[in-house]
Formats: structure tokens, sequence, C-alpha cells
């Protein structure tokens, strides 16, 4: 599996997605991912299932030096002591001793955001977190993280699929080293029904998700982290590599209506 830089540091560009993967389900699935050569896990305090994949990472063999692991803070734990110990819980229910990014998932207008990257960055230095970032930022408090507090981030997790366009963010990424990583990149299933994903996918001997994640693993910084509930899943979200979009069919696809969000709670920031 190939791999994105950013800060110095290399992340599998494919990644498992596990929000709504509990128990028996969560823990299998990881297990198969591993067993697959998935490299990169992305979980969340809120998906309630840190302690599954902490199980199946134990007991799978795999060197945690060769995996990225990835959590995110819910957002009412942002304040400073929150930040610690949840990050420590989060620890303890991984079974690791550090991990490779820590997310704010969603901000909170309620919460100095200033505070909550402080502690952050404490927990960075004490080598319990490798690299830090935001997810669901807009391009404007993505600027205030980096040009206003000064804080050079790893990445911003964010929707994006051929439905959702990213573009300015991607721009700003190239300019301030840092990843933009995908979830939801298959439009919650949409893009299986997409006539034109469907019609290029043919063309190439593959199905229409796989286009999607294929154009957007082929822009310059932008990391997937698509879920999958079953082996075969897995298997093909990784097949992606023998084939390469023309220039006329990755256009096509840029040319796609870009405002269908998936994720929009009411907490949402305003998006720009």
């Amino acid at each position: 599996m190939l791999h994105k830089t950013a800060q110095e540091t290399d992340i599998p560009e494919i990644g498992l997605g596990t929000y709504k993967l509990y128990g028996k389900e969560c823990k299998k699935v990881v297990s198969d991912a591993l067993a697959l050569g998935y490299r990169h896990i992305d979980t969340a305090q809120i998906y309630q299932n840190e302690e599954e994949i902490g199980d199946a990472v134990k007991q799978s063999g795999v060197d945690r030096e060769d995996l990225f692991i990835t959590t995110k803070l819910w957002h009412t734990n942002l304040d400073h002591d929150s930040v610690l110990q949840s990050t420590e819980e989060s620890l303890k229910s991984l079974k690791t001793s550090y991990l490779d990014l820590l997310l704010i998932h969603w901000p909170n207008q309620q919460e100095p955001l200033m505070q909550t990257l402080e502690a952050m960055m404490i927990l960075r230095d004490q080598g319990k977190v490798m690299n830090i970032g935001v997810s669901n930022f807009p391009l404007s408090m993505t600027i205030q993280v980096i040009e206003e507090h000064r804080v050079p981030i790893f990445t911003n997790q964010v929707e994006y699929h051929p439905f959702l366009g990213q573009f300015g963010l991607l721009d700003y990424s190239y300019d301030h080293d840092f990843l933009v990583t995908a979830y939801s990149p298959l439009a919650q299933g949409s893009v299986m029904q997409n006539e034109l994903l469907v019609s290029i996918g043919k063309e190439y001997g593959k199905s229409a998700a796989q286009v999607a994640l294929r154009w957007l693993i082929e822009q310059e910084n932008v990391v997937v982290i698509p879920k999958a509930g079953s082996g075969e899943h897995l298997k093909d979200n990784m097949d992606i590599y023998d084939f390469e979009l023309s220039d006329e069919h990755f256009e096509a696809i840029d040319a796609l209506e870009k405002e269908r969000r998936m994720v929009n709670p009411p907490f949402a920031p305003k998006w720009d």
C-alpha cells in the first residue's frame, strides 16, 4: 500500500473507517483488515469501539510500530483536563502507549480552541500522541488554527467524495504541509448509483466505489478511510492500484455537482 506524507510523517493512504462498527463485528472486521494488509485504523471516542479495536490489534500479531492508529476527541472533551483524561482512557482502551494521530472530532464554539490545542501539544510532548490535527473544520477555522494560533496540523479529516468538494481546503494544504483525510469517501453508498461512476468503472473493470476511491487517492495530499463491513468490501477498497483514471475521466468526476453533504449534525460549524 502506498503512503502520503505530511510533517515528515508517513501514513497509509487507505485506512479503515470504523464508525458504527461495534462489539464482535468490529473486532472481526479490524482483524480481517489487518490480515489483508491494512495498517491504518481510524476510530473515535464517540464510536465506542476503541476496546474492540485494541483487542483486535493486540491479537493480530502486527507490530505496533507498523500501524497508524487515529482517534478523535469528542466535542464535550475539549477543555484542558478532559483532553488529557479522555486521551488516557483512549490509550488504555486501545491497549497502546501512544497514538499516531489525535484529532479534534468537531469544533466546539463553547471551548477556547487554543486551550484544546495546548493540551494536545502537551500529549505530543509527552510522547503519548505523535501527531495532532482536526476534523470537520471548515477552511476558515483551519486557517485560524495554523495562522492565528500557529499550530501545525497533520490532517483535517472531512467529508469528501465525488459529490462534495474540498478543493479550497486541498489548495491550502499544499502550502501548509497537512493532509486531507476523506471520510465517507463513498458518500454512504451513493456513489454506487451514480451513472457516470458506474460507466467509468465498466471501462476499467472496476466498481463505482473503486472509481471514487481512485479519484480521491490520485489527488496529492488526500488519504481515504472507507468503512467496510465484510471481507469482500475490505478487499475491494484496497484493489485500486491496478488502474489509473484517464484525464478525461478524472475531470468528469471533478465536474460532478459538489454540494451533497451527508454528515451535518445540529452542532456542525458553518460550512464555507
